[in-house]
């Protein structure tokens, strides 16, 4: 097979994910159990046990994000899981309405493994952030926190990066300058549904 091909397919499996996610939000808003979907012959990829996150958005804003770090199923389950969790489950929403399906954005981020973050003082640690690139997690006990990439649009600095996702954590803002924080970076492969579906929600 050649370059073009695999390309070609790797958005195929992207389309999947996304319509089996769609599909996902639209049994958790009619109170449904999620009954994840297999399709005929999926690729490797799509079996492979990889970490993702959904975030779900109407007109622009968030409308539930749910998601895992290490991955632990097939990513094909995965981002079923994640969707139905998104839209039901996210503490900051009400559950989605069936009403609201119509409207979401649907968008996907399948993860790199977390990779530990060394560095030498903590004035380093924001020097060596990569804005726009790492998703970044801040862990230490049992506290622990992450924003994907994607953040960086909202908070290109690493310092208010950092400060903000401490918070998250539910620790001091400037925990990050203890050095007693553990930092690990991953990457993120995303996409979405180029246009937000406007038909009436399915019976």
């Amino acid at each position: 097979m050649n370059e073009g091909s695999d390309a070609h397919d790797h958005v195929a499996d992207q389309q999947v994910l996304l319509a089996l996610a769609r599909r996902a939000i639209g049994r958790a808003a009619r109170g449904q159990p999620l009954e994840a979907e297999v399709p005929d012959a999926p690729s490797s990829w799509l079996q492979t046990p990889l970490a993702s996150f959904v975030t779900l958005t109407t007109q622009g804003a968030l409308r539930g994000c749910i998601g895992g770090l290490y991955p632990t199923v097939p990513l094909i389950e995965d981002v079923q899981l994640h969707a139905y969790a998104a839209a039901r489950e996210d503490p900051r929403f009400p559950p989605l309405r069936p009403e609201e399906v119509a409207g979401i954005q649907i968008e996907i981020s399948v993860l790199s493994a977390p990779e530990p973050l060394a560095y030498g003082t903590p004035d380093d640690l924001p020097l060596r952030l990569r804005p726009g690139v790492d998703g970044v997690i801040v862990q230490t006990g049992l506290r622990r926190a992450t924003f994907l990439p994607q953040v960086w649009e909202k908070v290109p600095v690493p310092k208010m990066f950092l400060e903000m996702l401490c918070e998250k954590a539910a620790l001091a803002t400037d925990a990050w300058r203890s050095g007693k924080i553990e930092v690990f970076t991953y990457q993120v492969e995303v996409f979405e549904e180029h246009v937000a579906p406007h038909l009436p929600a399915s019976p």
